[in-house]
């Protein structure tokens, strides 16, 4: 059984940690270290025989072309993380739409291949926007990887499957979603995906939990930033809270992942979806009709699970 292993292709000031200091009308002051370290990243996966889904922020692959065709020519998936890296939950409909088209025909073009994945940035697709999913569809991907089904002050959906579904449409129309690893404990439902949650956690807990998960027969989702890698990127000033999350672990990042490129076995979604897996159905009417923008939209009313089983497509 393989687990899917992927990145979020931006660059380090880009995140929400570091918004605060580091406006979107700064992002060109400062110096762009995505390019080396991908490349090095590249490598490490190349040294392990891996391969993986990158969603690459489209400001990234406008400024970097060479980056995603590198990506595809190595053998890797290349999917979206959107244009602009602005969080779901702060656009509308319309705005979020025109974010997506921009970036999948971007990256369509430069990958010269099809980009069906789609990740939000900071996994804000939430019971706030669950129109989400129809714009996803409407754009043309076919599956998404953005709902982290935990309870968090930034995102999370926790009422949402932990597992992959596939939402299907009254039409007949679909999109699977493949949930952030979680693991269900007496204490509750935990994240263990990667990201700052492989930074912060000790590793041995890490590693339970993710045999946990492969004794259990569930392939989960693993991401991880590539400026994660980088120990050496410019320290920006911001709280203490901040400061922490990003910056917590960094230079023990590449042995923890070199690590777990050995011990379990990883596939990229591609890859994962050619294996017509089965997904239990989830029917999108159990959020009721899709809802213009200027509509209070989201619910958090637990999505309705349907017992057919399909192929993934």
């Amino acid at each position: 059984m393989r687990h899917v292993l992927s990145f979020d292709v931006e660059e380090y000031f880009q995140v929400e940690s570091l918004r605060g200091t580091i406006g979107r009308d700064d992002w060109e002051r400062w110096p762009s270290r995505v390019e080396p370290v991908t490349a090095a990243l590249l490598d490490l996966l190349d040294e392990a025989g891996v391969r993986a889904t990158f969603f690459v922020l489209g400001w990234v692959a406008r400024r970097h072309p060479r980056l995603v065709r590198a990506i595809a020519d190595r053998g890797h998936e290349v999917a979206s993380h959107g244009y602009g890296h602005r969080m779901a939950t702060d656009m509308g409909r319309r705005e979020f739409a025109e974010d997506v088209r921009r970036a999948r025909l971007l990256l369509s073009d430069l990958a010269g291949q099809d980009v069906l994945g789609y990740r939000a940035p900071t996994f804000s697709v939430t019971p706030a926007n669950p129109w989400a999913f129809d714009v996803l569809r409407e754009q043309g991907h076919g599956y998404d990887s953005s709902v982290f089904p935990i309870r968090h002050d930034r995102y999370g959906w926790p009422d949402f499957p932990p597992r992959p579904v596939r939402i299907v449409w009254p039409d007949g129309g679909v999109l699977d979603e493949y949930p952030l690893a979680t693991l269900d404990t007496p204490f509750g439902r935990v994240p263990v995906a990667g990201g700052g949650y492989l930074r912060a956690l000790p590793e041995p807990v890490f590693r339970w939990a993710w045999r946990r998960l492969t004794r259990a027969g569930r392939p989960s989702v693993f991401y991880l930033h590539p400026w994660e890698l980088d120990a050496d990127q410019p320290r920006v000033p911001v709280g203490w809270v901040n400061r922490w999350r990003h910056y917590v672990g960094l230079s023990g990042t590449a042995g923890r992942l070199r690590r777990l490129l050995r011990e379990f076995r990883w596939t990229s979604f591609r890859e994962l979806r050619a294996a017509a897996r089965p997904l239990t159905r989830l029917a999108r009417e159990s959020w009721g009709e899709p809802q213009r923008e200027s509509e209070t939209v989201g619910t958090s009313r637990r999505p309705r699970i349907t017992k057919s089983r399909v192929p993934a497509r």
